[in-house]
């Protein structure tokens, strides 16, 4: 209508302007009008109406195409509102989980589970005197995760630091326990101290024996491992014909529990460290490891169905769990006959302990009855 206005006023100077001259004008000024009208080339669609336009331009080629919208009755097309909600659920969903898509799920088996923490318990000695049996009976308990080797952190790899001891620890859930056991703790000078700057609630296990029968059982499995070695009187007595003992020969030296104790006493409590007796745990296994749990504070599991006596061996061994298809015995050097040491030698070794053993039984407040 414009366009015809316009017209309609430049008539009275048609006469100076030839017809096709005029053709052109008004196509020009149409154009010009039409531009104005619809600048993004859409026909009849307000600013007010996001509904998609029916026909659009589809580059160089201006073909026109239909929009959905254009299918549908007019009481069928989706207001502006639902037109968003429409294209939003369109649009490709990016997650986390869908960036991991390409990289498939490892199986559950395979997932590892806990963390590496440093040991709550340690069982620090002593050595032949069943330390190997407490770890295998308390490895039994679902609650107590425990490493398979002697770390010998606190007395030969202490340099290495304490993430590299944490390292070699299993992988324990937040309710279960971490152990590892190395004998030769309680007889080194420096663990005490070190164990305690590592926790002071570290709770510590000590196994004990008869001090002679654990000096004789030492020199039997060194013997295993060194056939030339002297003989067991040679290497406990510096004059045997006076009873004069040689205590700075390991075997000798370790038996004696009371000054290794007093150490320990530095930097522990008392309550702090429990004695399992060597003799009651082949007598009596689940007597004592009733007594490991208590300390541990563990519920009672392992108990005596878990245990059978090994005639052969002369040692408890534990019973055939139900993945496998044996009982489970210590190894071969466990419950191996001693050698043969003289009577007078045993007698004498006897006397040379007894104050170091009353000692001991006051300081611990029980009696082992080592006679």
């Amino acid at each position: 209508m414009a366009c015809v206005l316009l017209i309609s006023r430049l008539l009275p100077f048609s006469h100076r302007l030839r017809g096709t001259s005029i053709c052109l004008l008004s196509l020009f000024l149409s154009y010009l009008f039409y531009c104005a009208l619809f600048p993004d080339g859409a026909i009849m669609q307000t600013s007010g109406d996001p509904t998609p336009s029916c026909q659009r331009a589809d580059g160089a080629k201006r073909r026109l195409q239909k929009s959905l919208s254009c299918l549908l009755p007019s009481d069928a097309r989706l207001s502006g509102v639902e037109a968003s909600r429409l294209k939003t659920d369109q649009r490709p969903q990016i997650t986390h989980h869908a960036a991991r898509n390409d990289t498939p799920s490892p199986p559950m088996s395979n997932l590892k589970f806990g963390n590496k923490k440093l040991p709550n318990a340690i069982i620090v000695g002593v050595k032949k005197g069943g330390t190997r049996a407490v770890l295998e009976f308390i490895r039994i308990h679902p609650d107590v995760r425990a490493a398979g080797t002697e770390t010998h952190f606190f007395d030969r790899n202490y340099d290495r630091g304490l993430e590299w001891y944490r390292g070699l620890m299993p992988r324990t859930l937040e309710s279960q326990i971490t152990m590892e056991k190395t004998p030769s703790y309680f007889v080194t000078k420096e663990t005490p101290h070190r164990i305690s700057t590592m926790s002071q609630d570290t709770k510590l296990i000590v196994v004990v024996r008869d001090p002679v029968t654990r000096a004789i059982s030492d020199y039997t499995q060194t013997l295993s491992k060194t056939p030339d070695l002297p003989s067991f009187q040679e290497l406990a007595f510096r004059n045997q014909s006076l009873g004069v003992v040689d205590m700075s020969w390991n075997a000798i030296r370790i038996g004696l529990y009371a000054l290794h104790l007093e150490n320990w006493l530095r930097y522990f409590p008392l309550a702090q460290i429990h004695f399992v007796s060597g003799e009651r745990l082949i007598t009596d296994p689940a007597g004592e490891m009733a007594r490991v749990q208590d300390f541990l504070g563990l519920k009672r599991i392992v108990t005596d169905k878990h245990f059978y006596f090994n005639r052969t061996k002369g040692f408890p061994c534990l019973k055939k769990p139900e993945s496998s298809s044996s009982p489970r015995c210590l190894g071969k050097s466990k419950g191996r006959t001693h050698v043969q040491i003289d009577r007078d030698a045993i007698e004498q070794l006897r006397d040379f302990y007894r104050p170091y053993n009353v000692r001991f039984y006051e300081m611990v407040g029980h009696d082992f009855k080592w006679e």
